[in-house]
């Protein structure tokens, strides 16, 4: 039996001008307990604080996925050399937020899914878009979703966002954990975190945890 079901409705978000609900997602009476989604869009940082204000997300990691643990570091992955990208672990309770609506932000506030191995003025393999899938029903409601934004038209330009399966999660090292909060005036933060949590409040307010 599949795990992933037809939202009603999804669509009608397009004829408003918002951004739509995926139409096919993960049945939450089917997915058991706590979930991971490991997603890949520029920067952890900016990435991470976004994620962290959503209700039903526990816990938010940055990390590295896309290689070996022998090359899962800043200075490495940096250097363009490896195939990791720089992604966030997402922990989340599917009675609670599910895995289509954490795509939704994805797509709508936490990065831009039409750059190809890159974000704004951050360039290389490590900055692309991508999603890492844990199983077989993530990889069915990533891609639908990307067909259903593509042919919906919701970008200038074609999704250029992978689909890959989760080899591996390399969890980042200390200091870049919860970079955003703890370095707000910090020029990198300021200009491209920031907003994109101002966003996802403005866009998104009814999905934030309670006193964010």
């Amino acid at each position: 039996m599949s795990l992933v079901c037809e939202i009603p409705g999804a669509n009608l978000a397009i004829a408003r001008g918002d951004f739509p609900n995926p139409e096919r997602d993960i049945d939450p009476a089917s997915a058991g307990g706590e979930q991971q989604a490991v997603l890949g869009g520029g920067c952890f940082w900016c990435v991470e604080a976004v994620y962290k204000e959503i209700d039903g997300v526990s816990a938010v990691a940055p990390g590295y996925s896309g290689d070996g643990a022998h090359n899962a570091d800043y200075k490495t992955v940096c250097s363009g050399t490896t195939n990791h990208a720089e992604v966030v672990s997402i922990r989340f309770d599917p009675k609670r937020t599910s895995f289509g609506q954490l795509l939704k932000v994805y797509f709508a506030v936490a990065h831009d899914p039409t750059q190809k191995d890159r974000q704004g003025e951050d360039r290389g393999r490590q900055y692309r878009s991508v999603i890492f899938y844990a199983d077989a029903a993530q990889k069915e409601v990533a891609e639908a979703y990307i067909r259903q934004l593509d042919a919906a038209g919701v970008f200038n330009a074609p999704i250029v966002t992978e689909v890959v399966p989760l080899e591996a999660f390399h969890e980042a090292e200390a200091y870049h954990h919860n970079y955003a909060e703890l370095h707000p005036e910090q020029g990198y933060i300021a200009a491209v975190a920031a907003p994109k949590v101002a966003k996802l409040r403005q866009k998104f307010g009814d999905k934030l945890k309670r006193g964010r």
